[in-house]
């Protein structure tokens, strides 16, 4: 059941396509602090089509007639990586806040540029990593921050699957598409490498930074066979933890996804689950002190949905920002980086100094 406060946030939607149909139009719909006020896409037949189920207040073919609007408040940019640092500084230095799909740029030096934005505008900009709106692995973050005390390891994996499309097929509508949507130039697959990286990695490495903080150096090994690629990158955090982080594209089998952390007061296992489903973390949390484990439910597993409130939440009463920071996503960028280097090298390659693209 949808119940709607009094005051709430008056976002528009750049961008009508799959990411927007599947996961940002609904959680505007269903949001409690948030209402879908404006949409905006460069096609009008897919403008009009959107329009027509989500009934916003404002449609518009124009992204400065959008950002012109005096009543919008915030943007959820939801286009090809390409356009998200661009589109997310234009509606910054509109006096807009900012919602932006993951990830926030392909080189560390686009991060900073939006980072700089983000400090010049004053305003909120949260990244699109959902993953942190996981009600269970809330629960693993507080457990660790609280209670665990020394972490001593961690290791992650992110296995796409060879049937993932099979999955999401079977619970998903099939997307509104149009012959005039506005696409970048070249092909975004065209190096598989940094979109696997850009697509599947920047969500393992902000989930190992969500649980352990800063990563301050990698060491990554990449094995490509039978189209399948995978990364083993040794991590090393900040507070003196150790990681091993496994990403897969794709697996022989299904959607592989979770992690094991040890620490100084108990540990965690965590299964994550094709985010498509809807369904929070399976977690189990074990308690040295009692020798009890503690397995929280996480009901509510609309992700998408409870960082649109998330944001809301920070905008509309001042609430500590609780999704990824401009910040979270410029390191996210630099550990991509230096992932990509050091496979490049074989060498260990410190965060701190690396450069470009991935």
């Amino acid at each position: 059941m949808i119940v709607k406060k009094d005051r709430r946030l008056r976002v528009g939607m750049l961008g009508c396509g799959p990411i927007a149909q599947f996961a940002h139009l609904e959680s505007c719909v269903k949001a409690s602090n948030a209402d879908l006020y404006a949409i905006c896409d460069a096609a009008p037949d897919l403008l009009a089509r959107m329009g027509a189920t989500y009934e916003p207040r404002k449609m518009y073919g124009d992204y400065d007639e959008m950002l012109a609007d005096p009543q919008l408040e915030a943007v959820i940019v939801a286009t090809s990586d390409a356009y998200h640092v661009p589109m997310s500084i234009k509606a910054l230095e509109a006096g807009k806040h900012v919602l932006c799909e993951k990830p926030i740029g392909v080189s560390v030096e686009e991060g900073e540029k939006l980072a700089e934005a983000v400090k010049r505008s004053g305003k909120v900009l949260q990244v699109g990593h959902m993953k942190r709106f996981d009600p269970a692995l809330e629960a693993a973050r507080d457990f660790v921050r609280d209670e665990m005390g020394e972490i001593l390891a961690l290791k992650a994996w992110y296995c796409d699957s060879t049937h993932r499309y099979t999955n999401t097929d079977a619970v998903q509508p099939l997307p509104i598409t149009s012959k005039l949507a506005k696409k970048p130039g070249g092909n975004p697959k065209a190096d598989l490498r940094q979109y696997f990286m850009l697509a599947h990695g920047s969500h393992l490495v902000d989930t190992a930074r969500f649980l352990c903080g800063e990563i301050t150096a990698v060491r990554a090994r990449l094995n490509e066979r039978f189209g399948a690629s995978c990364w083993f990158v040794e991590t090393e955090f900040a507070n003196g933890a150790l990681g091993h982080l496994d990403l897969t594209v794709a697996v022989r089998m299904d959607w592989h996804e979770g992690f094991q952390l040890y620490g100084e007061n108990g540990s965690v296992i965590a299964k994550t689950f094709n985010p498509w489903y809807f369904r929070a973390s399976e977690v189990d949390i074990f308690h040295e002190k009692d020798a009890t484990s503690r397995k929280p439910l996480g009901a509510d597993g609309h992700f998408f949905r409870r960082q649109l409130e998330g944001l809301a939440d920070t905008v509309l009463d001042g609430a500590p920002q609780r999704g990824a920071t401009v910040e979270d996503g410029l390191a996210s960028i630099r550990a991509m980086v230096a992932i990509a280097r050091s496979v490049e090298s074989g060498a260990r390659v410190e965060l701190a100094n690396v450069t470009g693209a991935v």
